[in-house]
């Protein structure tokens, strides 16, 4: 059974069959890693187009979860709020998370393998250092790479962030006026709890892939796969979405803020810890359905992307 994850049966380091051996046996050679058996691009464009399905699917649910962040209230709470602003706001700020998750994804997936070629490529035979550590740091670099588009969360929250509805009309005028008047650094606030999400999140991303879908039925059919990769990544998701629940709840508080000093990720989450009592239930309100909404997500992402990896 292939398996592409950090286990270490990527795409590019592929042997026969008959020379991987048991699951826990040595799999990469160094004449694997010198011999991609397909464009490295193709990463890039599968994790692009599986992330394109995902935001078109659950980005409702997105909207009805950032309410739940922002003001803690509950999921009823939020979706009366959208019913109020009406059908023609349902979608309103698609385009960033559309071009962040497109462009966020591809480089998850795309700079992880690179990274981990790279890598591998430079470990000396012999030098004792386990793969898995190599295949964590280009999983954390990756994820840090991916900061680089925190401007796109950032617009993302002020355009559904209903006290702003009158400020900004959409993306484009969001962008221009945030860099206009407030300059390129405005663009990335909420950067630190980002950085500190990313790195984390991916090096368990791809650390427990592999392991959890090898503990799945095996898979005998194209549709069997299908099935193991969306639960193996919704499964993923899910939990990863749960643990990393507070810091985007202090990256979203962060990043409704329009001017003003930049405050610290620490005093961000005393103040939203305080408002709301000091209760982890009420810090934690609306991650019932960031839970199922990254369940779909990740499950839709993951089965899409390894279907892609097998078209092209």
């Amino acid at each position: 059974m292939a398996v592409t994850t950090m286990d270490p049966k990527s795409d590019y380091t592929s042997q026969p069959e008959d020379s991987l051996g048991n699951v826990g046996a040595p799999i990469l050679s160094a004449t694997g890693l010198e011999a991609p058996v397909s464009p490295r691009g193709k990463h890039y464009v599968c994790g692009s187009i599986a992330a394109f399905t995902n935001i078109l699917v659950t980005f409702p649910i997105q909207k009805v979860l950032f309410r739940q962040q922002l003001h803690g209230v509950r999921a009823r709470e939020a979706v009366t709020q959208l019913q109020r602003d009406g059908m023609r706001n349902l979608y309103r700020g698609l385009l960033p998370p559309l071009l962040q998750k497109t462009t966020t994804v591809a480089i998850m997936f795309g700079l992880y393998e690179d990274f981990s070629r790279v890598l591998l490529d430079q470990v000396p035979a012999g030098s004792g250092i386990p793969e898995v550590v190599t295949r964590s740091f280009a999983a954390a670099l990756a994820g840090t790479a991916e900061a680089a588009l925190t401007p796109f969360e950032r617009v993302q929250t002020l355009l559904q962030d209903h006290r702003h509805h009158g400020r900004f009309h959409n993306t484009a005028h969001t962008f221009r006026t945030l860099l206009n008047e407030y300059g390129v650094k405005e663009c990335y606030r909420g950067l630190v709890p980002i950085l500190i999400r990313n790195g984390p999140s991916n090096v368990l991303f791809f650390g427990l892939r592999g392991p959890i879908k090898t503990q799945l039925p095996e898979a005998t059919s194209r549709p069997g796969h299908l099935v193991n990769d969306f639960v193996c990544g919704g499964l993923l998701g899910a939990a990863l979405g749960i643990m990393f629940y507070p810091l985007n709840v202090v990256k979203s508080r962060a990043q409704s803020q329009v001017g003003g000093a930049f405050r610290p990720c620490g005093e961000v989450f005393m103040t939203v810890w305080r408002e709301r009592g000091g209760s982890v239930a009420m810090l934690f309100r609306g991650a019932h359905l960031n839970y199922h909404r990254s369940l779909l997500s990740w499950g839709i992402i993951n089965a899409t992307y390894e279907l892609l990896l097998k078209v092209f």
